[in-house]
């Protein structure tokens, strides 16, 4: 067996109305359709590692639903200019969730409130990094004729009111008589000017010209000593007529900048300003004019130019000059580029930085700063806690117990995890497992929540044997999506040679989260037990979720290992895999299809049709991102035209754009009749339409597309579908007629649409032996549990809802359910406490908005109010929610 370590790098139906007579038959009703539907070579004698788990450098506060309570109120009745705060704050609280789509909504929300250029420059620039790599859904709808939100470079001179004129008066009372026009001097050279206009440009010129000042009588005064250029001066002259500057040079407008910023000059000080802004061409220019931006104090410049290296993030962070620029700045200096965004300016530049490279120099000075303008605790926390994180990577361990420890007394209990790990380093183990001990015994006694799983995670980690074991135990019923505890109990099982048990425990995992580290563990056992064909599974797994993934430690690419484990395996034609492909398809074994699928693009011509296969999978495994990936991949390695409209159809569709996902379709269509064209065309109508009568339409272009070329695979999902249209059209004979002919080509899943037709034939028996068998046929079948319970009876459904959540913890329905029947028993407390375990490693808007409703029930208002507000944070517009709120907060005191 290898040696292992793993990188660290690789971690991250709308409701019906609420009846507090029945809460179970409320809960039976409310399943939405889409909730329903160099490398050494190989030692076996090694030891596997599993390395500890990382210290996350994110916001953990203990009740995250109480924080985000907060925040909501605090947006209902905050003024304007403190939103955007508010809602980079909601960020750091679902970042540290690890909600990737609540998080970039909640920074949308942020830059959308912004009320100065300066939050409008770091938050859309802060969007457009976040959103790197979607640049061709913009150019997809530009080709439907519709413009999408893009956070191009602002004009930040139009954002700022021009400096008006002064109102001071040249009109003095004198009794000498005073020429009009006043010559400077400027070595030989002479500059006549009007000595009213003149004096007008600032009240030091006024003082001179019209003042006591000796100058005042004179008809010629010499500025020479003064380091100006006569080309200067007469810019100053000519500006001081007409108030405007006209085809001036770049270092001459620097020069002119430095003059009026000598003598207050305040409205040339500001043109030369937004000149030279205007100027800005390049990194090299926004780099060099910074410095005279910064030294001069020239707002409109100094945020131009970090406009700049704020657009062009994450390159810009990798230029000396440009980090040097934005760390070494003075409070002063940092409020003339970024005003009051400051903190969020130094909150992305250090996220944005700790992304390059989170040990480096760069990132930790970006962090001092976000400590040096933190405003309150909420903010200081983040700051010190992300420090504390960055020294101990470099191995800077006073330094960072320091910054744990001010994070920790300011609240954020999760920094004992660091602080605890620093004792263990320096040889403090006890002293590290009584400081966690300390924390959960702190927490318990307290008022809800009850201790977290990650704190007897950490724990464990100071303890052996027994002990050990309890905590992590412990730690997974409490957040079951914690993986390390897995990962443990599987090498130990295997170091004691239960090779059966060790994978066991980590298909438990893999069940529900497919976590790369979860998967390097499974690759390592199974070359342990010479079964080099699953080993090769589970890495094309990881290389399609991750294609530069390294492993043990980053020491080895996992494509060499591939190579490697590769040549111990039978090769398969192309008719083989595609024989594979169907066989795992068939028995709804995802990654076993990913790996099928990967071996097949090593070598296959039509890799538009195999990317975009991958892509369904990786939807229906829950890995948004790598979907996409795959399905602009299918884009462009598309065969033709009327193929690749078909890709760009479904990258529209799934970024929340359907009726230009339509168009693409009959794009696509009116080139050539395809099946995959008529599939996106029906799915994309039938899930956007409310319209009744486009159920016809649906089933009209699915009877379409099945007339067209296609394999098994796909025809057995049309087949699927239009048997789901049929029963929605209460025709439930041709929905039978539908799912069985999918069930002939093996479509394992239309068991529970003919199981659906049996129960509303009222035959519940029927319905509930369909699906057994599609329970006894698929490998992921936490949903196949979860649908049979609704046909049986309450012991029955108890029994397979209780399989769920082992199978699927992050399933909601189950504790829903038996929230629910808990509730109609009137044990409103145990109904709570149910809930509750779910939503303490889940922000489940469906779960918040039952614990509300059942909080009312019981007339806990405040408890109520509050996951109302948590709730709304998840989905602002819910419009039940909304009316929840609306009562609720009627009732408080």
């Amino acid at each position: 067996m290898r040696t292992f370590y793993p990188s660290d790098s690789c971690k991250e139906s709308q409701l019906d109305s609420l009846n507090p007579q029945s809460w179970l038959q409320v809960e039976r009703g409310k399943l939405s359709s889409s909730s329903a539907s160099s490398s050494a070579p190989l030692c076996r004698e090694s030891f596997i590692k599993v390395p500890e788990p990382q210290i996350l450098p994110h916001y953990k506060p203990l009740d995250y639903v109480e924080v985000l309570a907060q925040i909501h109120e605090e947006l209902e009745t905050c003024p304007l200019q403190e939103r955007s705060t508010l809602y980079l704050l909601q960020y750091q609280v679902f970042r540290g969730l690890g909600e990737t789509k609540l998080r970039r909504r909640s920074l949308q929300s942020a830059w959308q409130e912004a009320t100065t250029v300066h939050e409008r420059v770091v938050f859309g620039s802060w969007l457009r990094y976040e959103k790197q790599g979607e640049e061709v859904i913009t150019d997809l709808l530009s080709s439907c004729g519709k413009y999408s939100e893009e956070f191009v470079p602002l004009d930040i001179a139009s954002y700022v009111p021009v400096t008006a004129p002064s109102s001071s008066s040249s009109s003095v009372n004198l009794k000498r008589k005073i020429s009009k026009t006043v010559v400077f001097k400027i070595g030989e050279e002479r500059i006549a000017c009007d000595r009213r206009k003149f004096a007008s440009l600032s009240a030091p010129f006024q003082a001179m010209l019209y003042g006591s000042f000796t100058e005042s009588l004179l008809d010629e005064i010499d500025m020479s000593e003064n380091h100006v250029s006569s080309s200067a001066m007469c810019v100053v002259r000519d500006f001081s007529v007409v108030g405007v500057l006209i085809g001036v040079s770049k270092n001459l407008l620097l020069e002119v900048l430095v003059f009026a910023n000598k003598f207050c000059c305040e409205r040339l000080k500001d043109a030369c300003d937004r000149e030279l802004a205007s100027l800005i061409s390049s990194m090299e220019c926004a780099i060099e004019l910074m410095e005279f931006a910064l030294e001069e104090s020239s707002p409109i410049l100094a945020a131009s130019c970090l406009q700049v290296f704020l657009y062009e993030m994450p390159e810009s962070l990798t230029d000396e000059r440009v980090v040097e620029v934005l760390t070494r700045v003075s409070r002063c200096q940092v409020s003339t580029m970024a005003g009051k965004a400051s903190f969020a300016l130094y909150s992305c530049l250090s996220e944005v930085s700790m992304r390059i490279d989170v040990k480096s120099e760069r990132t930790l000075r970006f962090l001092e700063k976000v400590v040096d303008f933190a405003e309150n605790d909420r903010q200081r926390v983040l700051g010190f806690h992300r420090l504390g994180c960055v020294r101990m990577l470099r191995k800077e361990y006073r330094d960072a117990e320091e910054a744990f420890e001010t994070a920790f007394n300011l609240g954020h209990v999760y920094s004992a995890t660091g602080l605890a790990r620093i004792g263990y380093i320096q040889g403090h183990r006890l002293w590290a497992y009584e400081k966690l001990s300390s924390v959960i015994s702190s927490v318990s006694s307290s008022s809800p929540p009850p201790p977290l799983g990650w704190m007897y995670q950490e724990r464990s980690l100071y303890c052996e044997g027994d002990k050990k074991l309890e905590d992590l135990a412990k730690a997974t019923e409490l957040d079951p999506t914690l993986t390390y505890p897995y990962m443990y109990r599987a090498v130990t099982l295997m170091s004691k040679q239960n090779a059966e048990a060790a994978l066991e425990e980590i298909n438990r995992i893999l069940g529900f989260k497919l976590a790369l580290e979860c998967l390097e563990i499974r690759f390592c056992l199974y070359l342990g037990m010479d079964d080099y064909e699953a080993a090769l599974r589970d890495i094309q797994a990881v290389l399609t979720l991750c294609p530069d993934y390294r492993m043990f430690d980053g020491k080895v690419a996992a494509r060499q290992l591939r190579t490697l484990v590769y040549e111990h395996v039978e090769n398969w034609t192309t008719a083989d895999c595609w024989m594979q492909l169907y066989e795992k398809w068939s028995n709804v074994d995802d990654i076993g299809s990913l790996s099928v699928i990967y071996q097949m693009l090593e070598a296959d011509a039509f890799k538009g049709v195999l990317y975009f296969r991958q892509s369904l999978l990786l939807l229906r495994l829950n890995c948004p991102e790598a979907a996409m990936r795959s399905l602009q991949l299918a884009r462009e390695h598309a065969s033709s035209e009327h193929e690749r409209l078909v890709y760009e159809g479904w990258i529209l569709y799934d970024t929340g754009h359907c009726e230009e996902g339509l168009q693409k379709a009959k794009e696509s269509i009116r080139i050539k009749r395809s099946f995959e064209a008529y599939f996106l065309q029906a799915y994309a109508l039938a899930e956007s339409s409310l319209d009744p009568s486009s159920s016809s339409t649906v089933v009209s272009l699915l009877e379409d597309a099945l007339k067209c070329p296609s394999d098994r695979l796909r025809k057995g999902q049309a087949l699927n579908n239009l048997g789901s249209v049929y029963v929605d059209c209460e025709k439930l004979d041709l929905a039978a007629d539908c799912y069985i002919n999918a069930l002939k080509v093996r479509h394992t899943r239309a068991h529970q649409g003919l199981a659906r037709v049996h129960f509303l034939r009222n035959d519940k028996a029927a319905a509930y032996e369909e699906m057994t068998r599609l329970i006894e046929k698929a490998q992921n079948n936490a949903s196949a549990y979860e649908k049979r319970s609704e046909y049986c009876d309450r012991e029955l459904a108890k029994s397979d809802l209780e399989m769920v959540t082992r199978l699927d913890p992050l399933r909601v329905y189950p504790y829903r359910y038996r929230a629910a029947v808990l509730m109609d028993s009137r044990k409103e407390r145990e109904a709570i406490a149910e809930l509750s375990r779910a939503i303490a490693f889940k922000a489940d808007l469906h779960l918040l908005h039952l614990r509300a409703a059942f909080h009312e029930h019981i007339g806990d208002v405040g408890s109520a109010l509050r996951d109302c507000r948590a709730a709304l944070s998840v989905d602002p517009n819910h419009q039940e929610m909304l009316e929840l709120h609306s009562r609720v907060n009627s009732h408080e005191p």
